[in-house]
């Protein structure tokens, strides 16, 4: 590898030496990309540049032109990708260079995830760089053999000018074919090898999970919460997995690691303070300047963070922040109508501004308030003469410096008096901020992001008592279901695109989409006890397998293989298997997860033995990935500890009341069922649970239960909510004991 790296570091040096052609006048270009639906693609229908949609017929035209294809992949919500489309793709000059010397193909990296990952594995073994916009030369074959970010159209940043580039690598790949050939194979070798590492071991303990857990503790940042300094990510698996381990073993440093973080990007400028909901990340270290995109995804697995912290802590703030996290969502990122949750909002209005829509002067914020709400607002939300953002420095971002008590004392107010102004201050910003150009949303719906926020709203609606929310999980899983999943197994990746417009062939669902779909039906039977949300869980999870499971190695495929699989263009025939969460939750992880709840609810040995071959295929590198590594960690957990069940059968307040305190305490080994009388005498159950519950001689009482069962065994049905937190407190002790004694094989 560090002979290519040399040809890519001489192939970019020579860039600067390229001469450019002379801008040649033409009329406006509508390209292949017209016929797309995807929205990141079909704003690009109209640049110069001769773009095609990844597939069979560019790489074609390529061989039969014996052309280098140029490949960029971004996403909708990109900044750069778009900068980079304005300075470049729409510039005259750089698409006459792309048009002459390349075939050009675009890729929306959110619908293709599967040629993303793997070439951005292509360009970090080249240069160390990855993100978007990912800019990579290729062989007609797909092989690539120079890339990199973003490029500027003339030189700045320390980077060469793209037009130099682009003629750099054209010369070099026609004058040095033989070199380039050779540096391409080498690349392609060293993606197959980093994608197929071996971290099999025999042995599923839970020191794995402690060294997960220490890795998170040791890269804790204790003065502003999450980890390592800036950029700062969420990471919402490791923050779940370290909030499991503080319930379970009374661990105070995982319990303030994982709170201070929900505090500190809760109070932060990363948290959107007037409609709720979370910004991607934050460049710098305090949380105070987000990148300003707000994912579908981000959003879903944060959620689930804040209710699991109110479960276990009661941390009021918590189910505040849940709440209106949910509400940004409903408003702004689903499709009431129909079903289903949109892929994102973009950060900027324009090229033009930087978060403008989401920040504030001190004199836009003054227009719009009275003197004592702004004196409230400036302080609780520090709104100054001088912000925090670097292309307008009079731009602030709305964060909290201080307690609303401490707010109340500065400005001489009773903490009532504060809150009242701060409260009327909020919807008046709000309402001005409407009235602004609004962020562009892709409203395109993806049956992995829509699975993983679909388990959300179902947790909240439990933990929360929400059952609007609950319905409308389930409205969106119906539609997902109706729209993608298919009778002989397959899944589309997409359900609907924003502008329902429709691809001339659907994207084929990668594993995330079949795993997160699957627990999502699962979540929903838990929720319902409908029998068909359990049924289609178990047909997913039975398509997952025979589509991407490895019988020799074990784990999983992110992409079908065998007869499933499609022929392979340029990378993609290099095989996967997915374990870092990157940010979602990694496919493997979600796989485990998925056969692990459905075969305790059916007693399926076949499905908990491939989630062992899973987990132990990635085991002897796990902790290697620490913060990353969050949802593996989880998913070995819910192997290692005997599962624990708590039915409770009734209709009336009773039921409720068990039902309440059942949920309390987030652990991720327990399920809870509200199971009416009705169900359980018709023998409505899954296997497991089918031959227990219905023979129950307390089912004649009238009286509504609890049955708390752990492995395979039941023990008597409880009355009182006292005797069953006693009961639930024993039994959890009781499993992370016998967890720490190693394998529950």
């Amino acid at each position: 590898m560090g002979d290519q790296k040399e040809r890519a570091r001489e192939f970019s040096q020579r860039a600067t030496k390229a001469e450019l052609p002379r801008e040649q006048p033409g009329k406006e270009h509508v390209n292949g990309l017209a016929k797309a639906a995807s929205s990141y693609l079909r704003s690009a229908m109209h640049q110069p540049v001769d773009w095609q949609e990844w597939g069979e017929a560019a790489f074609t035209r390529a061989r039969d032109e014996n052309k280098p294809i140029l490949l960029d992949i971004g996403a909708v919500w990109c900044h750069w990708c778009h900068v980079m489309d304005r300075e470049s793709y729409e510039d005259a000059e750089i698409a006459d260079i792309v048009n002459g010397h390349f075939i050009a193909i675009k890729v929306d990296r959110d619908e293709r995830l599967d040629v993303d990952t793997r070439y951005q594995a292509a360009v970090q073994a080249m240069s160390g760089q990855g993100g978007w916009p990912l800019t990579v030369i290729l062989t007609p074959e797909g092989k690539p053999f120079f890339g990199g970010t973003y490029f500027p159209k003339d030189e700045r940043y320390g980077r060469p000018g793209f037009g130099h580039v682009l003629l750099t690598m054209a010369h070099a790949y026609h004058d040095r074919n033989d070199e380039v050939l050779e540096s391409a194979d080498s690349v392609v070798s060293a993606i197959e090898y980093n994608e197929s590492f071996s971290g099999r071991s025999a042995e599923l303990h839970v020191g794995i999970v402690e060294k997960l857990v220490q890795s998170a503790l040791q890269q804790f940042d204790k003065y502003s919460g999450g980890f390592g300094t800036q950029p700062k990510f969420p990471h919402p698996s490791i923050l779940d997995l370290l909030l499991d381990h503080a319930t379970r073993s009374a661990d105070e440093g995982a319990h303030n690691v994982a709170r201070l973080t929900l505090d500190k990007m809760a109070s932060g400028g990363m948290y959107d303070h007037l409609a709720g909901g979370f910004h991607r990340y934050s460049v710098d270290d305090r949380w105070i300047v987000p990148h300003f995109e707000k994912m579908s995804y981000d959003n879903s697995e944060l959620l689930k963070n804040y209710v699991h912290s109110f479960q276990s802590f009661v941390e009021p703030e918590h189910a505040r922040v849940a709440l209106e996290v949910i509400h940004w969502m409903d408003t702004v990122l689903s499709d009431r109508e129909r079903g289903g949750f949109y892929a994102s909002q973009d950060a900027d209005e324009s090229l033009d501004d930087d978060g403008d829509y989401f920040t504030w002067t001190r004199e836009e914020a003054a227009a719009v308030l009275t003197q004592e709400e702004m004196e409230v607002v400036a302080v609780y939300y520090d709104i100054g003469e001088l912000g925090d953002m670097h292309h307008n420095p009079q731009k602030n971002t709305l964060h909290i410096d201080h307690s609303l008590a401490e707010v109340a004392r500065r400005v001489a107010l009773s903490v009532e008096q504060a809150t009242d102004l701060l409260r009327s201050a909020k919807k008046k910003m709000y309402a001005a901020r409407l009235q602004r150009p609004t962020p562009f949303i892709d409203k395109t719906v993806y049956v992995n992001w829509n699975g993983l926020a679909i388990s959300a709203y179902l947790e909240a609606a439990r933990v929360l008592e929400l059952e609007n929310t609950r319905r409308f999980a389930l409205f969106s899983l119906d539609r997902v279901l109706r729209e993608s999943w298919h009778v002989d197994g397959s899944l589309d990746r997409v359900v609907a695109y924003g502008d329902s417009k429709t691809p001339a062939k659907p994207v084929a669902g990668m594993l995330d989409d079949y795993a997160a779909l699957g627990l999502a039906c699962l979540d929903a039977w838990e929720s319902t006890v409908h029998m068909h949300y359990y049924h289609q869980a178990e047909r997913i999870a039975d398509a997952m397998i025979a589509r991407f499971y490895e019988v020799t190695n074990g784990g999983f495929f992110d992409t079908a293989q065998n007869s499933f699989a499609a022929a392979p263009l340029g990378v993609l025939a290099a095989r996967r298997k997915p374990l870092q969460d990157s940010p979602t939750p990694a496919g493997n992880s979600l796989a485990a997860m998925l056969l692990l709840r459905l075969s305790e609810i059916c007693g399926r040995n076949d499905l908990r033995e491939k989630a062992e071959d899973t987990l132990e295929a990635f085991a002897g590198v796990a902790e290697q990935f620490g913060l990353y590594a969050g949802a593996y960690g989880l998913a070995l957990q819910r192997y290692l500890l005997p599962p624990v069940q708590v039915c409770i059968v009734g209709d009336d307040d009773d039921a409720r009341r068990l039902s309440v305190i059942a949920t309390a305490r987030y652990s991720v080994n327990k399920t809870v069922l509200r199971l009416p009388r009705a169900a359980v005498e018709a023998h409505a159950l899954p296997p497991a649970l089918a031959e227990t519950l219905p023979h129950l001689p307390e089912l004649s009482s009238g009286r509504s239960f609890a049955v708390v069962c752990s492995g395979t065994s039941c023990q008597p049905p409880i009355y009182e909510g006292e005797a069953l937190i006693e009961r639930l407190n024993r039994m959890m002790e009781s499993g992370s004991n016998n967890a720490m004694h190693g394998s529950s094989k």
